[in-house]
């Protein structure tokens, strides 16, 4: 049974929260409302403006769920300090959030956004997703941010009147993180940049995994801080570390130079971003949008320093043999089960069988692979008699 509340009860309406939003967010931050609604139009919520909605959505649905099965770096399973995706994502969607709220952009989208980056990330890390891709070379292919769109506007199914979540145009927006253009839903104009609050997301992605990589790296023990001496963002951060606390060990509070990065580079793109948008000299979300380059960024040595930290982790981290091992491994599990499910459809579950006469069978399997967790996946090459015979059981 529903109740009244009383009216001397002070309450904070829809309406309430948007106007105060508004006063609140820079001419070109996009509304509490969205700048275009959605595709299926709904009733208001009484109390939750409608970027509120999409982040609950999100946040509810079973995508979002089983990012804490799926790989950051390490194997699911393998440790249990090291990241997962659920908490790469939520530690993307504070820093976003973060950033938002110093530009007076709107909090609410930048989260949802980066709630969404991921969600279309299949098992076993970037491994899974050059696999899935080269599986599904000719039907398209397999990118997981076209993945994360797929899943929030067809493959969620929570609703009776629409696909998907049906989220406002400004978080699918921002889930096209890498697009090569946009196309606006009401004009048809294509326009260059998203809005700012995605820019600040995308970056906020990269500022997350740069930083927690290098530290579940070292937490690992396949990274050395004697090799990072050698890294100049890894000294900044350091220097910035030992100018808060003359005393510290840096080797014993590692976790605090981490922190120290993240905030070097938080305050470095914030600083950056609000100097392009006062030199381009936008005033609306539209202005923005049609601006050729992105103003959210780095200054230059910083994004100089960040893309050489990147390279260190990919050569030293992602490409060490511990790691690759396990993934050459976990790709082996997913070539394995995706051509056992296409000759055995049979085997599909309920809803990946009931998108083969629209999708096509290939792409039915990639989006059920997908959609595994790490362990779900072992299980079910393990069901299906697929295991791989462990070097103990192949003596014998």
């Amino acid at each position: 049974m529903s109740r009244t509340i009383p009216h001397d009860v002070p309450t904070r309406s829809r309406a309430d929260f948007e106007r105060e939003e508004a006063g609140r967010m820079a001419p070109w931050a996009v509304p509490p409302t969205g700048s275009v609604g959605r595709q299926f139009p709904e009733p208001p919520h009484a109390y939750r403006a409608e970027i509120q909605r999409d982040r609950a959505r999100i946040i509810h649905c079973a995508a979002f769920r089983r990012l804490d099965g799926k790989t950051q770096v390490f194997l699911n399973g393998t440790g249990d300090h090291y990241r997962t995706r659920l908490t790469h994502t939520i530690e993307v969607a504070s820093v976003s959030r973060s950033m938002a709220r110093a530009l007076r952009l709107n909090e609410d989208l930048a989260e949802a956004i980066a709630l969404a980056h991921d969600l279309g990330h299949p098992p076993c890390g970037h491994t899974g997703e050059e696999e899935l891709d080269r599986l599904l070379a000719d039907h398209g292919g397999f990118d997981h941010n076209v993945q994360s769109l797929r899943i929030v506007e067809e493959l969620e199914e929570k609703y009776p009147a629409f696909p998907g979540l049906n989220l406002t145009w400004d978080v699918r927006e921002g889930i096209q993180k890498h697009a090569d253009g946009y196309t606006h839903p009401l004009t048809g104009e294509r326009y260059a940049s998203p809005s700012l609050e995605a820019q600040v997301a995308d970056l906020g992605d990269e500022i997350a995994y740069s930083s927690h990589d290098l530290d579940d790296g070292l937490d690992a023990g396949l990274l050395t801080l004697n090799a990072l001496s050698q890294v100049p963002l890894w000294v900044r951060a350091e220097e910035k570390a030992r100018a808060e606390s003359p005393k510290i060990d840096c080797a014993r509070h590692r976790g605090f130079v981490i922190r120290c990065l993240v905030n070097l580079l938080v305050d470095d793109l914030i600083g950056e971003t609000a100097s392009n948008i006062k030199k381009s000299g936008v005033a609306t979300l539209d202005e923005v949008r049609r601006h050729q380059k992105r103003l959210a960024a780095f200054q230059p040595a910083t994004r100089k320093q960040l893309s050489a930290l990147r390279r260190f982790l990919f050569a030293n981290l992602y490409k060490h043999p511990e790691v690759a091992d396990a993934n050459r491994q976990a790709a082996k599990l997913i070539s394995e089960l995706f051509t056992f499910l296409i000759h055995h459809p049979a085997k599909l579950g309920r809803k990946a069988t009931a998108r083969i006469r629209k999708n096509g069978l290939e792409r039915s399997v990639g989006d059920y692979i997908s959609g595994m967790t790490d362990r779900y996946l072992t299980r079910q090459h393990r069901e299906f008699g697929l295991l791989i015979p462990s070097r103990e059981t192949t003596k014998t």
